[in-house]
């Protein structure tokens, strides 16, 4: 099993959850948070409009999935496709291995949880 973790800009989070989706994922846990990257900040305008200024991070989302083996490609080129506008700042996935897995409500584990 494997764990992919995507860090995306915030606006495409319903894009990739539908893309999961249609990949068959079993579940995704979404994050909501800020961050500095190589994206271009927001700019923000003062309480009466006059002043901008460039805000301290990013909105991001960290969307975190895990999938059997088999479902690796499918699932990163999904991520991809639906969080990708070609601009720096778009976001990074990673996927790591999943040593062992255990659901609480039926104490199982293993590959039979996903």
């Amino acid at each position: 099993m494997k764990r992919i973790e995507a860090i995306i800009q915030e606006d495409k989070l319903g894009s990739v959850v539908n893309a999961l989706k249609i990949s068959e994922v079993g579940g995704v846990t979404i994050t909501m948070s800020k961050g500095i990257g190589a994206g271009e900040r927001p700019i923000l305008r003062g309480s009466r409009g006059t002043a901008k200024f460039e805000a301290a991070y990013n909105r991001i989302a960290t969307v975190v999935t895990v999938v059997e083996d088999s479902k690796i490609d499918m699932v990163v080129t999904a991520i991809m496709n639906a969080a990708s506008t070609g601009k720096a700042g778009d976001g990074k996935i990673f996927v790591t291995n999943v040593e062992e897995a255990f659901d609480i409500a039926t104490k199982e584990s293993g590959k039979n949880i996903l």
